[in-house]
């Protein structure tokens, strides 16, 4: 299910994130961001905390394609590598599962370039929460 992102939350905004391309029931989503000069440090290079929550974004939206919107994603353990700068422009973030268990999984994802070269690419295990007991741990904790 492809959709366009009309109410961005805070946070997407933040982030820059355009749209949501794709969410497939298989377990992948593609996500294009618009990375800004002020997401820049030195050398007009987009600062690689930007980079990095491209991609755990765009596994977390493949986990919820594959899981359903039960499901809160929160990552065990994320690791990025980066390959080439991301500068000011359109980038896209595609996140797939690799390996789907009951409670946990192992997914994949990348950045590219409006070119498509891969400027980085990262790996994480998530942890599949159950939404609600999220939520209600979250209202208890007054946040």
């Amino acid at each position: 299910m492809a959709e366009e992102t009309h109410t961005i939350e805070p946070l997407y905004q933040t982030m820059g994130l355009v749209r949501i391309v794709e969410m497939d029931q298989s377990g992948k989503a593609v996500l294009e961001y618009q990375a800004k000069p002020e997401q820049c440090h030195s050398g007009g290079v987009v600062q690689g905390g930007f980079v990095t929550g491209w991609i755990d974004a765009a596994m977390a939206h493949a986990a919820i394609a594959l899981k359903g919107t039960d499901v809160v994603p929160m990552s065990l353990e994320l690791k990025v590598s980066f390959f080439a700068p991301a500068r000011p422009g359109l980038v896209i973030a595609e996140g797939w599962v690799e390996n789907d268990g009951r409670r946990t999984g192992f997914f994949e994802g990348r950045l590219k370039d409006s070119e498509g070269t891969v400027l980085a690419k990262g790996t994480s295990t998530i942890l599949f929460a159950n939404r609600a007991k999220i939520e209600n741990a979250s209202k208890a904790a007054g946040k």
